[in-house]
């Protein structure tokens, strides 16, 4: 089944292609990992996927309908959006942030029923953030933040979740409990479009990969067939080593 699709699509700020020409398809069931130097258009294209920046060509579809046709209400509760270092604003508890994310699935000034607290407390577990759940959510560190946000875009238990670098301020044990939480997301009738800079984790948990290089999208399909040495030196400049096994991994040598 197909979550989510779009052809031709490009984004122009400032009169110059952020975004050209770019095609895809995400099925259920997949993790998906959108790859590439910065500067690439990832964070631009994972946008416009969302519906939250315009294209200037091309047309974006949830589950078969045109994104636009949908009301944000019913866009959040097929698609959650989670952003590169996204901003706490309020001093909210981080369970109450957290909670927020059930919104979409609530009428005006409903409470929150025993199926919205299920789903709060399997997510805080999942996430690791039960011992933060009483917190200030203002007061947390860039990691801390990084799960709760994480966990506030889960909860709406969206069909797809695009999100942009979740483990960039994690430490090391964080990035593998939120890449294995992932993984087990992106099953059955789900799927996760993920932006990624750390190759040997995209290699290891993702499904499929898009690299992209100013703008464009220039390979795509399995990490076998993605991260070669030779589009790791073309793409990224780099002399690198590529590992294949059980756990797979990338090691960048020196510069080209």
């Amino acid at each position: 089944m197909s979550l989510l699709s779009c052809q031709k699509t490009s984004v122009e700020r400032g009169g110059r292609a952020v975004v050209s020409d770019i095609s895809l398809d995400i099925q259920a069931g997949q993790l998906i990992g959108l790859i590439g130097p910065n500067g690439a258009g990832k964070s631009t294209l994972l946008r416009a996927l969302a519906g939250v920046c315009k294209t200037s060509s091309g047309e974006v579809e949830l589950l078969g309908q045109a994104i636009e046709t949908y009301s944000p209400a019913q866009r959040a509760q097929k698609l959650a959006w989670l952003a590169q270092s996204g901003p706490i604003n309020w001093p909210l508890s981080v369970e109450r942030l957290i909670a927020l994310g059930r919104t979409p699935h609530q009428s005006a000034w409903q409470k929150s029923t025993s199926t919205d607290q299920n789903v709060i407390e399997r997510v805080l577990t999942e996430t690791d953030c039960q011992s933060l759940r009483h917190r200030d959510a203002t007061s947390l560190s860039g990691g801390e933040r990084a799960r709760v946000l994480l966990a506030r875009a889960l909860v709406s238990e969206p069909s797809l979740l695009l999100a942009d670098e979740p483990v960039a301020a994690l430490d090391l044990a964080h990035q593998l409990q939120t890449m294995e939480l992932l993984r087990r997301y992106a099953q059955g009738e789900q799927s996760c479009l993920v932006v990624m800079h750390d190759l040997s984790l995209a290699a290891r948990y993702c499904d499929q990969l898009i690299l992209m290089d100013e703008g464009k999208m220039v390979a795509s399909g399995t990490c076998n067939e993605v991260l070669t040495v030779e589009t790791l030196r073309t793409v990224y400049g780099v002399e690198a080593e590529i590992g294949t096994g059980d756990i797979p991994w990338v090691l960048p040598k020196h510069l080209l």
